[in-house]
């Protein structure tokens, strides 16, 4: 059986994973860490509030459907539960859609930089080949005219 596609979370969640090259638990702990002015942490806040607005929707549906039930009568009540749970659904799905949004363009516009190769460590040949520089001479004192 073939495997559902990753949801927008997921596919997130391992874009910042591949750009921060650490799991997404050690990178939730290192944002808890510095969560005012870091990137990091405004990445898994976002991520965060997408998750939530998923599971919100999957929820709703669930609970959508077995309010609509084809052999469940609707009176009253039931149609003001069923607008309710209608109008969370689009409050969930509009969250996830401006989350995803967001942190699609975001991450899109980031990415990781090469770490620089490290320098070599100085031999004993080149201790010797460094040597000060000579001292300026002085500066000429002007002749004094009056």
């Amino acid at each position: 059986m073939p495997q559902p596609p990753a949801s927008d979370s997921q596919q997130i969640a391992g874009r910042i994973e591949d750009l921060y090259a650490k799991p997404l638990v050690d990178l939730a702990a290192l944002a808890e860490a510095n969560p005012e002015g870091s990137m990091l942490a405004a990445l898994i806040g976002s991520l965060t509030d997408l998750q939530f607005a998923e599971r919100n929707i999957a929820f709703q549906l669930q609970r959508l459907r077995e309010l609509a039930h084809q052999e469940r009568q609707i009176g009253p009540v039931e149609a003001v539960h069923i607008l309710d749970c209608a109008r969370r659904l689009a409050d969930s799905v509009a969250t996830r859609d401006a989350h995803t949004k967001t942190l699609k363009g975001v991450l899109a516009s980031l990415h990781r930089v090469p770490t620089p190769d490290p320098e070599p460590e100085p031999g004993p040949a080149a201790c010797t080949a460094l040597v000060a520089a000579p001292a300026p001479a002085p500066a000429r004192a002007a002749a004094r005219t009056r």
